[in-house]
């Protein structure tokens, strides 16, 4: 299983990102995706997440400014972020199971500044 995430970058505060992940060797289909975050200097935490059936779930930090979707046929799941401030710097990573284990991309960085 492979998790390629794109779309990081630097934007000002109030300002909008979209991130991409797209996979492969896995039935994306069925597969429920994550996006996590780590600030530096801290653990790396749940941001949202969406199931097969488009179920979505999100950190409260981010709910009503982050949304979460997916493309099957394309094989990826976005995370539209608007609103953007300064707490919301982080690497962002995409994550999902298959077969029992854990998969994480390669994280994308995300920077908020003036």
């Amino acid at each position: 299983v492979q998790l390629q995430a794109s779309g990081g970058g630097v934007v000002q505060p109030g300002g909008s990102l979209r991130l991409s992940c797209v996979a492969s060797g896995t039935i994306f289909s069925t597969s429920t995706m994550g996006w996590y975050r780590q600030a530096p200097g801290k653990q790396r935490d749940f941001v949202a997440t969406i199931g097969s059936g488009y179920y979505t779930q999100y950190t409260d930090s981010v709910k009503g400014r982050f949304t979460i979707s997916r493309d099957n046929a394309k094989n990826t799941v976005y995370l539209q972020m608007n609103s953007l401030n300064s707490e919301d710097t982080a690497v962002y990573y995409c994550q999902t199971y298959y077969g029992r284990r854990e998969y994480w991309g390669q994280g994308t960085q995300v920077t908020v500044s003036s």
